[in-house]
């Protein structure tokens, strides 16, 4: 239902968040189910051959583990019956001020490791994608009070962004697993 009064669109938020609630029942027990496989890569990471280190884990696979966990949360918050958008404005706000924050410590931990040579694809979903959503997300925090459907559009697309960046960035760890680091140039040992 909209009510136009003094320049602002009135949604019920019910009504607004129960429109997306099979949408973040499946990206949500996707992102869940993900985290817990990026376990098992991590496990695979641990037994193979291939040289790492717990820098190249913390620039490489721990940003993945995040990302599942935000898209995790995101689906968590929008799923409460909110009565009103203050709440989800400012838990998505600081969840993507948070995520902009992560996306720096990113940058300085691939900067820091000496084992891995980061190249184009590595910064653009290692850093670049996930500032993307993360600025995504805070945008849609600070709007969400006025433009509702435009921001819960928002966040479905920045919660996608961030499924699609970790299941990237596994794939990519396990593709450097099984290939080794001699038959392949450009895949990260960790994700």
């Amino acid at each position: 239902m909209r009510v136009r009064t003094t320049g602002r669109t009135d949604v019920e938020p019910i009504a607004a968040l129960a429109a997306w609630e099979n949408f973040y029942v499946i990206v949500g027990s996707s992102g869940a189910a993900l985290t817990g496989l990026q376990f098992v890569v991590i496990a695979l990471v641990a037994e193979s051959t291939i040289h790492k280190s717990s820098e190249e884990i913390a620039a490489f696979g721990t940003p993945t583990v995040v990302h599942f966990c935000a898209v995790l949360f995101i689906c968590a918050v929008l799923s409460a019956p909110w009565q009103a958008f203050s709440g989800p404005a400012i838990t998505l706000g600081c969840g993507g001020v948070l995520g902009l924050a992560y996306a720096v410590v990113v940058v300085i931990r691939a900067r820091a490791q000496s084992g891995y040579q980061p190249v184009l694809e590595d910064w653009l979903f290692h850093v670049v994608f996930p500032f993307i959503a993360y600025a995504t997300l805070l945008g849609a925090g600070l709007f969400i009070r006025w433009h509702p459907t435009p921001a819960l559009f928002s966040v479905g697309a920045a919660s996608l962004l961030l499924l699609f960046i970790g299941i990237h960035n596994a794939w990519d760890t396990v593709t450097f697993i099984t290939t080794g680091p001699g038959q392949t140039d450009k895949k990260s040992p960790t994700g």
